[in-house]
């Protein structure tokens, strides 16, 4: 049984902002309990209390005690915590110790001290159970998103915790893996383990959860059993800022009608990294200029090199022709802008204002201000960027993409970690920028952005554009069929 009692946590720079306040709490050996709520709401803070990351790993303010059983977590050793507590975060190669796959599932387990004959059994049991048989002997390097996902679920499923703590896990996933990762979440619940999972996407979730706790400004506002959860309206989610609880729900009336007129080419995207991996090859293909073009696909398709080769980040890859106008790699890094998936690489200065200052040609305290605000950022403008919750690092991106005066931007994953408000601004600042005249390639699992802002799709494939096709009602239904009828299409 975990117990919060009377507990408070501040990260000690705002506390309305962050944090959580006067948690009391008592979750039951087995149950399943969603966390939801917007970015910034304390879903992440309460996992990293039953974790032992807070007050071990970052620090604050911290009052009151969090129990499992007759231990106080936050007085435990984070390794003692680590054999009964094991944590999957939103981008798992931030928890490899490993450079293969089988010596990352057994890392932990060594790391105990387990006798080999043990640590054997476990890796074997873990790769039976969890159905990791085709990852085994790869190089972590070479793992797709969701297979990386999957390794980190089998490196602390190896360790046989008591509790599964799991912090955005679907963030970075297509639909597909995200049925695989159910999977292993309903192996764990029949193992009887508890589950606690923080989480805006909450579709493949109402049928696992047992509770469903909403927080906002850092407390337990409502509670709901799985069966009341269900039951709520599409009015009172979206009021909840909550995305929606069935992709098979998704609206879909308004349909686009893109002007094609004003095109780009794209010649010879070619691309193979160093390992021989070809991980593009698109010879030609026509493009809308002046539109927000969603990039689709699995996980392992190609969409993050295409991104990379789009801005000139490789070197090796293709022209880009617009309007006559040959621009190679060198003059793409000058004309384009990208927002990367892990945005803590791209977030260099000691304040959120800095960093939108310093993405500007001439500095405009006031212009970075109404972005800000725009984007719900405004009252963080003085916090160090690193030290926000992972959907409030996306918009500060986001933000910083917005105020650049670059022609194209490309966005990965742009809604990662955000809320059903949170996204919806974005999709309002993304229509914003078409207006004037920018072209924007999203690179998203996200639908119900696509719906929001999108006006054509490019859908990826092993590494080559397979459909190409405007958003109108035929387009819509189209995206949609993919996204609500994932089949594996293989994975680079």
């Amino acid at each position: 049984m975990i117990e919060f009692r009377e507990v408070s946590f501040s990260y000690g720079q705002n506390e309305q902002t962050c944090g959580i306040k006067n948690i009391n709490l008592t979750i039951e050996d087995g149950q399943c309990v969603l966390l939801c709520g917007e970015s910034g709401c304390g879903k992440t803070t309460l996992t990293r209390l039953v974790n032992g990351l807070i007050p071990h790993f970052y620090e604050g303010d911290l009052s009151g005690e969090v129990w499992m059983d007759d231990k106080n977590i936050s007085k435990m050793p984070l390794y003692d915590t680590a054999a009964i507590v094991g944590s999957v975060f939103q981008s798992p190669k931030s928890q490899f110790f490993n450079v293969d796959t089988d010596s990352e599932i057994a890392f932990g387990c060594e790391n105990l001290g387990l006798p080999e004959q043990e640590i054997r059994h476990r890796v074997k049991r873990t790769v039976r159970e969890l159905q990791l048989e085709s990852l085994m002997g790869r190089s972590i390097f070479h793992l797709s998103g969701g297979e990386k996902q999957k390794i980190a679920c089998g490196s602390v499923s190896a360790l046989y915790p008591e509790v599964m703590v799991l912090d955005e896990p679907s963030s970075n996933l297509d639909t597909a893996t995200i049925q695989d990762l159910r999977r292993t979440l309903m192996v764990w619940k029949k193992q009887g383990k508890t589950i606690l999972i923080a989480e805006h996407r909450l579709f493949y979730l109402t049928d696992i959860a047992d509770r469903i706790l909403y927080l906002k400004n850092g407390k337990i506002i409502k509670e709901f059993t799985q069966h009341e959860f269900k039951k709520l309206s599409e009015e009172e989610r979206h009021k909840m800022g909550l995305r929606s609880l069935s992709l098979e729900n998704l609206d879909f009336s308004s349909a686009y009608v893109t002007d094609l007129e004003e095109t780009m080419l794209l010649k010879d995207f070619c691309f193979s990294y160093r390992t021989g991996l070809d991980a593009l090859h698109i010879s030609n293909a026509t493009i809308p200029k002046g539109e927000i073009i969603a990039v689709t696909g699995l996980n392992g398709a190609g969409k993050s090199t295409f991104a990379r080769c789009m801005c000139g980040l490789e070197k090796r890859c293709g022209i880009l022709e617009i309007k006559g106008r040959v621009l190679n790699w060198k003059k793409r890094l000058k004309y384009c802008y990208m927002v990367m998936q892990d945005t803590g690489h791209q977030l260099f200065t000691e304040s959120v204002l800095d960093e939108i200052l310093l993405s500007m040609e001439t500095e405009d305290e006031e212009g970075a201000c109404k972005i800000l605000k725009k984007l719900d950022l405004l009252d963080l403008k003085s916090r160090h960027p690193l030290s926000l919750s992972g959907g409030q690092k996306q918009r500060v991106a986001i933000a910083s993409a917005l105020v650049s005066g670059r022609e194209i931007i490309v966005f990965d994953e742009p809604t990662s970690g955000l809320g059903l408000h949170h996204m919806e601004e974005v999709a309002h600042s993304l229509r914003e920028l078409r207006q004037e005249g920018k072209t924007l390639f999203v690179i998203t699992h996200d639908p119900e952005l696509i719906l929001s802002c999108c006006t054509h799709v490019i859908h990826m494939k092993n590494g080559e554009i397979t459909e190409n096709y405007s958003l109108d009602r035929n387009g819509i239904k189209q995206m949609l069929s993919f996204f609500q009828n994932p089949i594996k299409e293989g994975s680079l």
